[in-house]
């Protein structure tokens, strides 16, 4: 197994995933309303028919980016060295997922969400709200996502094991 290997495509799963949240973000912030803490969403209106429709055009390829990296450095990883067992198969697509997870929640989540709290993120109707400071609400999203991250890994390393 090779740690460069995982870092390396964790680093550009962490950048890619980190930009195209940004760009979404400027494109319309409600596409994440789903990802707020709760005592934001009740002070808004519910996603409208575009919104929802707009969430799931941009939502899908960034999902497609999140598997498919981890896979794709998996397949790599086997490629390389087709000997490799399925715990450094899954270990590679679990670090890989894991990196940007641990990159969505200090940069984003805690840095840009909580600390800085640009206007971009704050949407209409709930300015003022302490809730954009929840570190504790992104600290939990972290757990979530290593959860994830864990069942992701354990789910490619097998595949890419099988093919």
């Amino acid at each position: 197994m090779k740690i460069s290997h995982t870092l390396l495509h964790g680093l550009a799963l962490s950048i890619i995933a980190s930009f195209y949240i940004i760009i979404t973000f400027l494109i319309n912030p409600r596409i994440w309303l789903q990802d707020y803490p709760q005592a934001i969403k009740d002070l808004l209106p519910p996603k409208d028919e575009k919104e929802e429709r707009l969430s799931l055009i941009l939502g899908i390829p960034f999902l497609i980016l999140l598997v498919g990296i981890p896979l794709f450095s998996t397949i790599l990883l086997k490629n390389h060295n087709p000997d490799f067992k399925y715990i450094s198969l899954a270990f590679n697509a679990f670090g890989v997922a894991f990196a940007f997870n641990i990159v969505d929640w200090l940069v984003l989540d805690w840095l840009m969400f909580c600390t800085i709290t640009p206007e971009v993120i704050i949407l209409p109707g709930s300015e003022g709200s302490s809730a954009y400071k929840d570190y504790w609400f992104h600290f939990r999203g972290f757990l979530i996502g290593t959860v994830f991250s864990l069942a992701a890994g354990l789910f490619i390393g097998g595949v890419v094991l099988l093919f």
